[in-house]
């Protein structure tokens, strides 16, 4: 039996005032346990949303030859690193207006690092987690252009083209969104970036796949495509799942607040949403290349999870579980379709980055106004339009003078000896290297 202990009444009376006041010293305020939480929600967030940088280089790592996968991996470090200092240097700046924004103060006016350090009364969260956060989203815009580009596009003139993405071409467009920009205004509807992100990512991998044009061999003279099998499956398996785990702190802390019951809410549906959407597409692609080619295709299986995820990201919140199941579903069958769709029209996308990113994308920003209200369809396709353009186009002169000035392309030797003795003089497989 336990043994209770008793206090008499008039002790117990007398100690109120004095646990009132513990209490009162003890936890934190309203105002301050938001700004905590908020914080909090940030800062997971982010380092979520920073772990699908490791999901794109084994997904990339996985999908491309065993002769290139030291490049591919060199890529992804060297486009994070350039873009976290870009995004400080130049692009939160550009995004969000403010002091020192170049865009606001002319041409001749003051490009400044974003100063970071929080007066702790003045908002609802800290400053330093909301640029750690913002400045995941920019550097997961880079990763899609990797994957696309990969085998063939030199490294030094590659990562030229992410300092100029980094620094400005996300960061412009993004700010016609979430930076309060004309687009906010027109009432388009982009939760965590459909399209600011995914589709903006595409559309720069576009760009830079047609000038630099097919990998030797892919297309044979008389039509037919041919396979060229990545590394390792297991990888690019890996690199898929950790893409899934991260994309909850990609759609979940786009909530942008955790301090309230309603907010916490939101949060959890979000999660459950994204969930169910990526589910859909990759068991949509898994049953549509069985009924097609009679055999599944892991590759398929693989973006079809992913184009599932980026269909449900421009509206995770509103949508209920059965309708983020079709709307991922359907960014699975757009997959198995446009993968196929692109090697006709002989653009040579090695990860299926274009599909995944772009085409879903797109299908998602459109499916918006189904359940979420104040939105419309015309206004989904004028953003999306507006930033598809504006992207493709300053890709496309980029990396047209890049081309002009120091070559984008490796040489057709090269090439086929493979980009990571070629241009790095170290192989991932060394021992396997001449098998």
């Amino acid at each position: 039996m336990n043994k209770l202990k008793y206090i008499p009444l008039a002790t117990a009376i007398a100690l109120v005032p004095t646990l009132g006041a513990a209490q009162d010293a003890e936890f934190a305020s309203l105002a301050q346990t938001t700004f905590i939480f908020n914080t909090l929600l940030f800062l997971i967030g982010g380092f979520l949303v920073f772990w699908m940088a490791a999901g794109f280089a084994m997904l990339e790592a996985g999908l491309v030859r065993s002769k290139n996968v030291t490049t591919q991996l060199t890529k992804n470090m060297g486009l994070f690193g350039i873009a976290a200092i870009m995004y400080w240097l130049i692009g939160y700046n550009v995004m969000y207006p403010g002091d020192g924004n170049w865009m606001m103060d002319g041409v001749l006016g003051t490009i400044s690092p974003k100063d970071v350090k929080t007066e702790i009364d003045a908002g609802g969260y800290s400053n330093a987690s909301d640029f750690f956060f913002q400045l995941m989203f920019c550097a997961t815009t880079a990763s899609i252009v990797s994957g696309t580009l990969a085998e063939r596009v030199k490294l030094w003139p590659f990562l030229i083209f992410v300092v100029v993405l980094t620094g400005l071409i996300y960061p412009i467009e993004a700010s016609w969104q979430w930076g309060g920009g004309f687009l906010s205004a027109m009432g388009f509807s982009d939760f965590a970036g459909s399209t600011l992100v995914h589709a903006a990512g595409g559309f720069a991998a576009l760009a830079g796949a047609l000038i630099l044009g097919p990998r030797i061999g892919k297309y044979a003279k008389d039509g037919r495509v041919v396979p060229m099998p990545g590394s390792s499956l297991p990888l690019a398996t890996l690199g898929t799942f950790i893409l899934w785990m991260g994309w909850f702190g990609f759609n979940g802390a786009s909530q942008l607040a955790m301090g309230t019951l309603e907010d916490v809410d939101a949060v959890a549906q979000i999660f459950a949403n994204t969930n169910m959407a990526a589910a859909a597409g990759a068991v949509a692609a898994l049953i549509l290349t069985q009924i097609l080619y009679r055999k599944v295709d892991l590759t398929m299986v693989l973006n079809g999870a992913l184009a599932g995820l980026v269909s449900i990201t421009a509206g995770p919140l509103d949508p209920t579980l059965f309708g983020a199941l079709w709307i991922g579903a359907v960014g699975g069958i757009i997959v198995v379709f446009a993968v196929p769709f692109l090697d006709k029209l002989k653009i040579d996308d090695v990860v299926g980055a274009i599909p995944v990113h772009l085409i879903a994308g797109f299908w998602g920003t459109l499916v918006v106004p189904v359940y979420t209200d104040g939105t419309s369809f015309v206004t989904q396709i004028i953003g999306f339009v507006a930033i598809g353009a504006f992207v493709f186009i300053s890709s496309f002169i980029v990396f047209s003078i890049l081309k002009a000035v120091v070559g984008i392309r490796v040489s057709e030797e090269a090439e086929i000896q493979g980009l990571d003795t070629t241009e790095l003089g170290m192989e991932a497989y060394p021992e396997f290297s001449k098998g």
